[in-house]
């Protein structure tokens, strides 16, 4: 039996693993393992890449979302207003920096935050808003960004899953006043470990990630003007990143395409493909499908040799760690639905054309052997 895993990391190695070798060893070779050149240079070509202006390298993508909360002075007694459906993180960095978040649905249709929601969770202790572009789709971000700006309230764009998505033709990134990427292995552009990035086209606040991730330095070594952190991202690191970057283009175009014949191939069946707004260019960190026998689905995929997902299961406001706040099941209903029925199937760029036709005719197979037929003659 053919087997189809949800991700085939071992296979992108393949296509570059004698540069990675030959790389790791010159910065071996240099002995420069923090702040060394490639740090910058991949500094420079993210910020370059997606039109960012400023792009400062950091520890991981979590520490990317919690330097960005310190660099805009959130804090305790402060709110941070951000979807449900999302990953801990998210949540979990605003509560590190002493703020509360503030848990809102999403679009049935996108699975992101729903405009139409955040006026009114808005209070006089809203100090940011956090936007996240799950699965690769960009925010519903010109709706968003007038509610924020009419507000004074900055949005933090969560791109962890959105390299290279664009929005009315604007990539992900410089849509709101900061945003944050995450390189960890399984994203879009996965590193060799954990790292991140905070991009902002404001040079001030650029300059104060820089000095957050050094302990607080900024100019002078030893002196510092602020309490920072330890967020810096290692010079191997970078270096590593500077090779997958050389691959990212092909590969977000394999995606694409994987998804359109996914789509293609899915159109009439009683599972529902990711939907699309008209301006919106995903780049499908992952294919999220919408199936009322989710459980049953994926058993069959398995059975099938084929591997899939659910993120995520559980939404943020019924997660044991954030009781305290006081949420009950059925007060964001969306997010509680979704995640009874939402499941990613494979979508890398390792796919071939087969394996997609594959996946979707497992999904096919179930689909017709699920759902009960017409007695009529």
């Amino acid at each position: 039996m053919k087997r189809i895993n949800l991700l085939d990391l071992a296979g992108e190695y393949e296509l570059f693993a004698d540069e990675v070798r030959r790389t790791a060893n010159d910065v071996l070779d240099s002995q420069q393992f923090v702040n060394g050149p490639a740090v910058g240079e991949l500094e420079q070509a993210l910020a370059s890449r997606l039109d960012a202006g400023h792009a400062v390298a950091v520890s991981s993508g979590t520490d990317a979302l919690l330097c960005s909360l310190m660099a805009l002075g959130v804090g305790v007694g402060d709110e941070v207003i951000l979807p449900t459906f999302t990953f801990i993180a998210t949540a979990g960095v605003v509560a590190r920096s002493g703020a509360t978040p503030v848990f809102v649905d999403i679009d049935p249709k996108t699975f992101n935050l729903d405009p139409g929601l955040l006026e009114k969770a808005i209070t006089p202790k809203t100090k940011a808003i956090i936007v996240v572009h799950l699965f690769g789709q960009c925010a519903e971000m010109k709706r968003i960004n007038t509610v924020a700006d009419w507000h004074e309230i900055p949005v933090i764009e969560d791109a962890a899953q959105a390299i290279c998505a664009t929005y009315h033709g604007r990539q992900a990134c410089t849509l709101g006043k900061i945003a944050c990427l995450s390189f960890y292995p399984t994203k879009n552009l996965g590193g060799f470990g954990e790292g991140g990035m905070v991009l902002t086209g404001d040079e001030e606040l650029a300059g104060v990630v820089r000095s957050l991730r050094n302990h607080g330095e900024a100019k002078q070594r030893y002196v510092c003007g602020r309490v920072g952190a330890n967020f810096r991202l290692d010079t191997m690191k970078a270096a590593l990143l500077l090779i997958k970057l050389k691959h990212l283009s092909d590969f977000t175009e394999r995606r694409q395409r994987n998804a359109k014949l996914y789509d293609e191939l899915l159109k009439n069946s009683p599972v529902t493909p990711p939907y699309v707004p008209e301006h919106h260019k995903p780049v499908y960190h992952q294919y999220s499908i919408l199936c009322e026998q989710r459980d049953e689905l994926r058993d069959h995929l398995a059975e099938c040799g084929v591997g899939s997902a659910v993120y995520y299961p559980i939404p943020l406001h019924l997660q044991e760690c954030f009781k305290p706040l006081g949420y009950n099941p059925g007060d964001l209903p969306v997010s509680e639905e979704t995640g009874r029925r939402i499941l990613s199937l494979p979508c890398h760029p390792m796919l071939s054309e087969d394996d997609v036709r594959h996946v979707a005719r497992c999904v096919l197979e179930f689909s017709r052997t699920s759902i009960p037929q017409s007695t009529e003659a």
